[in-house]
C-alpha cells in the first residue's frame, strides 16, 4: 500500500460523527455545540499534568479537533460523506475489512476508477486533496507547502507586589525561532527552484508501520514537512529554513496575578511558516515581596503592631490598605494577641471582578526600654495581679 493509500484508509475508517457524539444528520449548530462542549472538557489547559487520565483527555481533545475540522466544515463534510459512502459500497467487492470476495486488501484506487467509469467520474481526487491537504490526483505541479504554526516561546517577567495586584503592561525583549531571513523558511538557496520531495512524494509526511494493521504518519525526514526540496541548501540556515528573531512586545499582566503564575499570550510567539499562524508566548510571572503586605490566595495579609494596654483596654486602630484609604479596626477590651481581623473587599482582584479581603493580625510589641513613669506603671500592674499567676494551670495539668 502506498503512502497516500494508507493515509486515505486511516481517515475513511474513522467515524467523526461518533467521535463528536452526534448523528450523521446533525445540523451544523449541533456539531458546533458538541465540539465546544468536548473541547472545553478535554482541553490540555483544563487538564494539566502527565497522569493517565490527563493523557487520555489530551488524546480525546486531538481526536475531537480532528473530527470537527472535517465535519464542522460544510464542504469538507460533504466530501467526507461521499468518501465514506464509497468505502461502504466497495467494501464487499474489494475485501475491505477482510470479509470481502477474493480475500484481497481493499484498494481505494480501484473503487474510484470503477465509480469514475460508471458515470460518477471526476472530482474524487480533488475530494481527497481538499480533505487531507495532500493534493491527491492533481499532479505534482499543484503541490503547495503546508502552513506550519510558529513555535511557542517561554520567558520570565518580574513585577512588583503592587503591580501584581493592580495589573500592569510591561515591555518584553524576546529572541525566538523564526523563518530564515534569506530563504524565508524554504531552506533553499535564494534564486534556485524547488522540486517535489522524492522521499514523501510531496505529501510532507511518510507512513511508518506501528505493528499489526496500524500505521502512523510522521514528518518527512528529508523535506521536514515542507513538501519541497532544493538541490542547493540556503547558506545562511544550512537548509533548516529557520533563523532567530529579536523583537520587543508590550504584554498586559492581568490584575491579581500570583507569584509563579504562567500566562499565555496567543499569537505572540514565533512566526509561522508558509502563512501559518504565530505560536504563543508563555510568561512566568515572578512577584517581588512587599515590605508590609503579604498574600494568601485572594486575600492580603498585614501584621499590626499593638501594645498590651490596647488589647487589654480596647482601642480603635487605624491601619493602611494597599492602594486605598486607611480603615479603622475596633479592638474590644480583652482581645487576645494574634487575633486576625477581616476587612472585606480590600484584598486582591478575583477573576469574577470581586476582590478578596484584608486579613489584619494584631501582634503585641514589647518595648526594649521603659522610661521611669512607664516602668512604675508596669510594676504597679504586676503588684496588682500578683495573686493570679498565669502559669498555675500548667502544673495542675502536668
Amino acid at each position: 500500500m502506498s503512502t497516500t493509500d494508507g493515509f486515505r484508509a486511516d481517515w475513511a475508517q474513522k467515524d467523526f460523527y461518533a467521535e463528536l457524539g452526534v448523528t450523521k444528520s446533525a445540523s451544523t449548530d449541533e456539531i458546533k455545540r458538541a465540539y465546544r462542549k468536548l473541547a472545553r472538557a478535554n482541553h490540555p489547559d483544563s487538564n494539566p499534568g502527565d497522569s493517565a487520565d490527563s493523557r487520555a483527555k489530551h488524546d480525546k481533545f486531538k481526536a475531537v479537533a480532528e473530527a470537527y475540522d472535517v465535519v464542522g466544515d460544510p464542504e469538507k463534510r460533504k466530501k467526507y460523506d461521499e468518501m465514506r459512502e464509497l468505502y461502504g459500497s466497495g467494501a464487499n467487492r474489494y475485501g475491505f475489512g477482510g470479509g470481502g470476495q477474493g480475500g484481497g486488501g481493499f484498494n481505494l484506487d480501484d473503487l474510484l476508477r470503477d465509480r469514475a467509469s460508471g458515470g460518477g467520474g471526476g472530482g474524487f481526487g480533488d475530494m481527497f486533496g481538499d480533505l487531507f491537504g495532500g493534493g491527491f490526483g492533481r499532479g505534482r505541479q499543484q503541490q503547495r507547502p503546508r502552513a506550519h504554526k510558529g513555535p511557542d516561546v517561554e520567558t520570565t517577567a518580574t513585577i512588583s507586589f503592587t503591580d501584581a495586584i493592580d495589573g500592569v503592561t510591561i515591555s518584553l525583549r524576546l529572541t525566538s525561532d523564526a523563518p530564515c531571513p534569506d530563504c524565508h523558511g524554504t531552506g533553499g538557496k535564494p534564486g534556485t527552484k524547488p522540486h517535489v520531495c522524492p522521499e514523501c512524494d510531496g505529501a510532507g509526511f511518510v507512513v511508518s508501520s506501528a505493528g499489526g494493521a496500524f500505521s502512523i504518519n510522521e514528518t518527512c525526514p528529508r523535506c521536514g514537512g515542507r513538501q519541497l526540496v532544493y538541490d542547493e541548501a540556503c547558506p545562511t540556515c544550512h537548509g533548516s529554513g529557520r533563523g532567530t528573531s529579536a523583537r520587543s512586545i508590550q504584554a498586559r499582566i492581568p490584575a491579581g496575578v500570583r507569584d509563579g503564575q504562567r500566562i499565555r499570550l496567543r499569537g505572540k510567539g514565533g512566526a509561522g511558516e508558509n502563512g501559518g499562524p504565530a505560536g504563543d508566548l508563555f510568561v512566568t510571572v515572578k512577584v517581588s515581596p512587599h515590605r508590609l503586605f503579604g498574600r494568601k490566595g485572594d486575600n492580603l495579609t498585614l501584621d499590626v503592631p499593638v501594645s498590651f494596654d490596647e488589647l487589654a483596654l480596647g482601642a480603635d486602630l487605624k491601619i493602611p490598605t494597599l492602594g486605598g484609604a486607611a480603615v479603622t479596626l475596633k479592638v474590644a477590651a480583652g482581645t487576645p494577641n494574634g487575633r486576625t481581623f477581616r476587612v472585606r473587599g480590600r484584598g486582591a482582584p478575583k477573576p469574577d471582578g470581586s476582590r478578596g479581603d484584608l486579613l489584619a493580625t494584631v501582634e503585641v510589641q514589647v518595648p526594649a526600654v521603659l522610661d521611669t513613669a512607664a516602668r512604675a506603671a508596669v510594676q504597679a500592674y504586676r503588684d496588682a495581679t500578683a495573686g493570679k499567676p498565669l502559669r498555675s494551670k500548667l502544673f495542675e495539668e502536668a
